[in-house]
Formats: C-alpha cells, structure tokens, sequence
C-alpha cells in the first residue's frame, strides 16, 4: 500500500466519489439497456435514483475542493 498522507480524508472522499461516479454511469448503461428492451417503468425509476446523484454532484465537488485545499498547508486557504 502506497505511503498515507497524515490526513486521508481528502483523498478518501475524493475516491469515494469517483466511485460513486462509476457506479452512476454503469447503472444509467443498464437503465437504457432496459428502456430499450421495453422495460420502461424500470428505466424510469433508475432515472430517479439518478437524478439524485446528479443534484449532489455539484456539492460533493465544491466541498471535495475545500477539503484538499485545507488538507494542503501550501494553498493560501491552508
């Protein structure tokens, strides 16, 4: 395993979120592989769920930005 930084929670956070991303695309891959099987009420529902990560996507990058900017003593923020 790679050496830590003394705080991780920036880099966590920051992973976390490309996770979440990915996850998030694969599943609007399956939710248009149903629609176009038929299976609209399915594919409707994976767009709810959807739409929440994109609502956030916004937020989670603003705050992911402070926290590596406070986590970086170099940064004028830090």
């Amino acid at each position: 395993m790679a050496d830590l930084p003394d705080d991780p929670t920036a880099a966590l956070l920051f992973r976390l979120n490309q996770n979440i991303n990915a996850l998030g695309a694969a599943v609007e891959e399956v939710g248009i592989w149903l629609d176009q099987r038929g299976a609209s009420e399915a594919y409707d529902r994976i767009n709810e769920h959807l739409e929440v990560l994109m609502e956030n996507s916004d937020s989670i990058a603003e705050l992911l930005a402070y926290l590596i900017s406070k986590s970086n003593p170099d940064s004028p923020d830090g």
